[in-house]
C-alpha cells in the first residue's frame, strides 16, 4: 500500500472519530443554551406494527428513546430494548412519560407483522412503536439519525451491521442526547431523568 493511501486512510479514520465524538459528546451534554442543538433527526414517513401510516409527530408529546436495529438481530437490539424496559422501571411515574420506538434497518424482512410478533415479547418496553418502510424510506430516516447500516451476508440468514445508539427525544421531537450501547439500565434512567428534569 502507497504512503498516500495510508494517508487517505488515516484522515478518514481521524474524521469519523472526530465526527462520532462530537454526537457522542451529547451523552452527558444537555440540548439548549448557546451552543444550540446538533442536526439529528427530521421528518419521516414509516408504517408501524399495526401497518398504520405514521411520520415525525409520534415523537411529539412524549419523551422518546429512538433506536435502529431489526428483528432478526442476535444480540445488540434485544439487549438494548431490554436495557430501555429496566430504565424505564427505574423511572417510576416518570416513565409514563417515555415512549421506545424501534426503526428497522431490514424492510426486506421486517414487515409490520414481523414487527408485532417480535416487540410483543415481555422483555422489551411496553408499548414500544415498531417502524418500517420502503428501503428508500428507511435510508432516508437512517440518514437524517446518522445511521449506519449494512447487509452483511447471502441468503435468507444475511445479517446486518449498524450502529448501536439509541437517541433521546424531547417531546418537541428534538434531538436530547445520546444513550451509547452498553450503558446500564441505572446510567440510562439517570441520563433520561436528569434530560426530563432540565426539560
Amino acid at each position: 500500500m502507497s504512503k498516500r493511501s495510508l494517508i487517505i486512510i488515516a484522515l478518514v479514520a481521524i474524521l469519523g472519530l472526530a465526527a462520532g465524538l462530537a454526537l457522542f459528546w451529547r451523552a452527558e451534554a444537555p440540548v439548549g443554551g448557546a451552543q444550540g442543538q446538533a442536526n439529528v433527526g427530521g421528518p419521516f414517513e414509516l408504517v408501524d406494527q399495526d401497518g398504520r401510516a405514521v411520520d415525525q409527530s409520534i415523537l411529539e408529546g412524549r419523551w422518546s428513546v429512538v433506536f435502529f436495529g431489526f428483528t432478526y438481530c442476535p444480540d445488540i437490539c434485544p439487549s438494548t430494548l431490554q436495557s430501555v424496559a429496566a430504565a424505564q422501571d427505574q423511572l417510576g411515574p416518570r416513565g409514563a412519560d417515555l415512549q421506545t420506538v424501534f426503526i428497522s434497518v431490514d424492510p426486506e424482512r421486517d414487515t409490520p407483522e414481523q414487527l408485532k410478533t417480535y416487540l410483543s415479547l415481555d422483555a422489551f418496553p411496553d408499548g414500544v412503536i415498531g417502524l418500517t418502510g420502503t428501503p428508500a424510506q428507511i435510508e432516508q430516516v437512517a440518514k437524517s439519525y446518522y445511521v449506519y447500516y449494512r447487509k452483511s451476508g447471502e441468503g435468507p440468514d444475511y445479517t446486518i451491521d449498524h450502529s448501536t445508539a439509541a437517541y433521546l427525544m424531547d417531546p418537541q421531537g428534538r434531538f436530547n442526547r445520546v444513550l451509547a450501547y452498553g450503558m446500564s439500565p441505572d446510567e440510562m434512567a439517570r441520563l433520561i431523568r436528569t434530560a426530563m428534569q432540565e426539560g
